[in-house]
C-alpha cells in the first residue's frame, strides 16, 4: 500500500463487494460492467483504517533492508553474529507502541 492509489482501490473493494473494476480511483464497475455508486463515508472510513494499519509498520519497512540479504544473514548466523545484528537494528528503529 502506501500509495494512496492503490489504498483508495483497496478501500472501494473492501467496502463494496460487487465491485470488480475501478478507474482512476473513482469509477466502479460490477461484472455485468455496470456503474457502481460508492458510499463515500464508508470508502472514507476504510481508506482510515488502511492508512493507520501501513503507518503502524513504518518500523518494518525501515529495517527490511537493513537485515541484508538471505546469504549474509546465513553467514551472520553460520559465524554467531546473527543476534547482535538483529539486536541493533530493533535497538536503532524500534517499534513504536501506542
Amino acid at each position: 500500500m502506501g500509495d494512496w492509489g492503490i489504498m483508495k482501490d483497496q478501500a472501494i473493494y473492501n467496502t463494496h463487494p460487487n465491485v470488480v473494476e475501478i478507474i482512476d480511483s473513482k469509477d466502479c464497475f460490477d461484472k455485468d460492467g455496470k456503474p457502481v455508486t460508492l458510499d463515500d463515508t464508508k470508502v472514507a472510513t476504510e481508506l482510515a483504517k488502511l492508512q493507520t494499519a501501513w503507518n503502524s509498520k513504518d518500523y518494518a519497512r525501515k529495517r527490511r533492508p537493513l537485515y541484508g540479504s538471505w546469504e549474509q544473514q546465513l553467514d551472520m548466523m553460520y559465524h554467531g553474529t546473527w543476534k547482535d545484528h538483529v539486536a541493533k537494528i530493533k535497538r536503532d528503529i524500534p517499534k513504536e507502541n501506542k
